[in-house]
């Protein structure tokens, strides 16, 4: 099961944070974020590829993006 994180509202760094502090709790993942803006989308995507995650994206309702992060 994903991890669930829920960055909407904040403003970068703190949903990068989120999301590594996740990774150093469950290096495997999955992990499912959501995000209301283009710079946490950017930049959570960024450090996840970085820590050799693949990203998938899609629209979780208006305004919101949901990140699907899992290992290939």
């Amino acid at each position: 099961m994903a991890t669930f994180i829920d960055t909407r509202g904040l403003s970068c760094p703190q949903p990068v944070l989120l999301f590594l502090n996740a990774v150093r709790e469950n290096a495997a993942g999955p992990f499912s974020v959501l995000v209301d803006n283009d710079a946490s989308l950017e930049n959570i995507s960024r450090a996840a590829r970085n820590q050799g995650f693949a990203v998938q994206t899609g629209e979780e309702s208006p305004g919101v993006t949901r990140l699907e992060i899992s290992r290939p």
